[in-house]
């Protein structure tokens, strides 16, 4: 029987002994803590990532290999989207590949494209499905998914099975509900519904938020057990409860990170990394977002792995996180296993072991200070780090090796001038080498020579949203669906395509949803969708709308909206309405609850119209034009200094829109 005599890790000054390990791998996997457990690096996309899609070439393929390629940047093992349900998630909302019952479209939303994208760059990635929220005919005025399981169970199915039908993707984890209350019988459904379709292969992570109750359900269920393969948390703090790890399933932190790409974000995903694992045995880490890539302001608007949120100048920065990824993902593969040698550092840090049982071996070491790694979603209990020097003793077969490359990054205060640096290798003297350690660094040693710092030209300079903007929506069948730039906030607003009887509005913008989806976030009663710079003062907006509800519909253009996300419902700005009843509003606000003026507009349902707002330093005049043409003029005393530019709908009720022209 082959063995391998692993590590032996010494730290000193002092004669201080952390850990000494004389481990076997004999074949018999006991010897390993956590042996059966296998560790990727996995990041997540959410709605977060929407102006990515519309970035030109060759920067979007740059920034899609910054994050995929492998040996050249993230080299990402695993990307999680979400599975769009119509509703907001944080940043925005994405379209449901089934709006309506019976409906179905598999090219809505970006997703697909990010996911064979990855795939073309990585064939080996794994992907990973997750709702948020749902469209609102799985569940008519109900606040969950869950009035009908099987056909919700179903929906989620359809979209497994169209991503191979239409994209040739296969999909490999499928979760349940974000961040939202356990339903364990749905699970076993969900389970049951997927072994009939053929995909048994599918594993199920459950639940996407705390370690209870699910850990309790598994131990108290047996059923249970045998459906869940793996136990997704949010935001552990790099530690999982004793009921957790009594289970013995896999267990990863589907959602952590939430950074700011500045310092103390970037020391904070180096120190997680690794001790996830360490003090939690979590095998997996998710980070929320993939990329920065929309609109500034927004929540969050500075996390993610990379910033890219100007498609119109086809500027991004790519950020520390990107290459702090690096120095796990590229030298480690899924499969890979954890060895006993990990732990905290003597002085403060913490190091693992990871190998992949063929003779190739890689050690990450990180030595993050609290100031410098701090976490945006929970508080970082204070911890000290001090210079150290470690030794490494390797026996049995390792101790064969004479060198190990090194891969360095120097993190705290910016300037990252030393992020993911290739230093001269180490050399093993006797089964021996020695690394001195400063604070907030990070090293990669490993027998893998494969690692690269990749690099593309640099990308065109900043520059604002243009001040001039038009869009007429003249495309036709769109791959995307969605027009680029615009941002969702509620509801959906997707190219659409009239039959007969519209003259020159042929191909228009069209709000999709008639229902309120089964939400995550607080969503508007109002749909809405931002798009520009929210510094944009005083402009002209004009637009062409078609109320399609008779009686109770309405429509709206806006500027200077000022909030995004999940505060839609209390953004505030200076809205235009127009009403099927033949009536106008203007107010401050999105829940026309500030209604700064009314009247007769003799507007109706099924007749196109153009709307016009002109915003100057004092006041603001709105133009109707139609066959009576009329003008209304307020002073903007009670208005927000700036913002976006908005279009939506009174309720969630269709409408269209069409030639869009805005002058600042």
């Amino acid at each position: 029987m082959k063995t391998l005599t692993l590590i032996r890790l010494i730290l000193q000054p002092g004669g201080c002994l952390m850990r000494s390990f004389t481990s076997k791998l004999t074949g018999d996997p006991s010897i390993l803590l956590g042996s059966v457990k296998k560790t990727w690096t996995i990041i997540c996309t959410w709605a977060a990532s929407r102006l990515l899609v519309n970035y030109p070439e060759p920067h979007r393929s740059e920034i899609l290999d910054y994050l995929f390629k492998p040996n050249f940047g993230a080299s990402l093992h695993i990307l999680k989207v979400e599975i769009g349900g119509d509703g907001q998630t944080t940043d925005g909302t994405e379209p449901s590949h089934m709006h309506y019952k019976g409906d179905e479209n598999y090219f809505r939303g970006y997703e697909w494209w990010l996911m064979k994208e990855a795939k073309k760059r990585n064939p080996n990635i794994r992907l990973f499905g997750l709702p948020w929220s749902f469209p609102g005919w799985l569940g008519p005025g109900k606040s969950d998914p869950y009035d009908n399981m099987t056909m919700t169970a179903l929906y989620v199915v359809s979209w497994i099975l169209g991503a191979k039908k239409h994209h040739e993707l296969d999909i490999d984890y499928i979760g349940i509900w974000n961040e939202k209350k356990v339903d364990t019988e749905y699970i076993k459904i969900l389970r049951e519904k997927l072994n009939e379709k053929d995909l048994k292969r599918v594993k199920i992570i459950a639940n996407d938020h705390h370690w209870y109750p699910i850990s309790k359900y598994l131990e108290l269920d047996p059923m249970l057990q045998n459906t869940i393969d793996v136990i997704g948390v949010h935001y552990p703090g790099t530690h999982a409860v004793n009921d957790a790890l009594k289970t013995n399933k896999t267990l990863w932190s589907t959602e952590d990170c939430s950074i700011f790409s500045d310092e103390k974000g970037g020391g904070f995903w180096a120190r997680i990394l690794n001790q996830n694992y360490v003090n939690g045995q979590i095998t997996s880490t998710i980070a929320w977002n993939l990329v920065g890539s929309y609109y500034p302001q927004s929540p969050y608007e500075k996390d993610g792995l990379l910033t890219a949120k100007e498609p119109w100048s086809g500027h991004y920065v790519v950020e520390a996180p990107i290459w702090i990824t690096a120095h796990t993902t590229q030298f480690a593969q899924p499969g890979w296993q954890y060895l006993k040698t990990v732990g905290h550092l003597f002085n403060g840090g913490s190091c693992v072991v990871l190998t992949d049982g063929l003779g190739n071996l890689t050690i990450i070491i990180e030595t993050m200070t609290h100031q410098y790694s701090q976490c945006r979603k929970s508080r970082v209990p204070f911890f000290q780090v001090s210079e150290q020097t470690i030794t490494f003793s390797l026996q049995g077969t390792f101790k064969e090796l004479t060198m190990l490359q090194v891969w360095y990054s120097k993190l705290g205060k910016k300037p990252w001038n030393n992020a993911f640096q290739q230093l001269p290798p180490l050399t093993i003297i006797d089964g021996t080498v020695t690394l001195k350690l400063g604070v907030d660094e990070l090293y990669t040693l490993t027998t893998i020579t494969t690692g690269q710092k990749g690099s593309h030209p640099i990308p065109p300079e900043s520059r604002p949203f243009p001040s001039n903007f038009e869009d007429n929506f003249n495309v036709g069948n769109s791959l995307f669906r969605a027009s680029p730039h615009f941002a969702d906030q509620t509801g959906v607003f997707e190219y659409f395509t009239n039959d007969q009887g519209t003259g020159d509005h042929t191909f228009t913008l069209r709000q999709m949803l008639n229902q309120r989806p089964i939400t995550w976030a607080e969503d508007a009663d109002q749909t809405i969708s931002i798009i520009g710079d929210y510094n944009w003062r005083n402009l002209n907006i004009s637009c062409d709308i078609y109320i399609e509800k008779p009686v109770t519909g309405g429509i709206f253009i806006a500027a200077r909206v000022n909030k995004a996300g999940s505060s839609i419902r209390s953004a505030q700005g200076l809205f235009f309405w127009v009403f099927a009843d033949g009536s106008y509003q203007v107010t401050n606000d999105l829940e026309r609850k500030m209604v700064i003026r009314s009247g007769s507009s003799d507007t109706h349902w099924g007749s196109w119209y153009t709307l016009i707002l002109n915003i100057s330093n004092t006041q603001v005049y709105g133009l109707l034009t139609h066959w009576s043409g009329w003008k209304w003029r307020v002073g903007l005393d009670s208005v927000p200094p700036n913002g976006w530019v908005a279009i939506g709908t009174k309720n969630f009720e269709f409408g269209q829109f069409d030639n869009l022209r805005i002058q600042t």
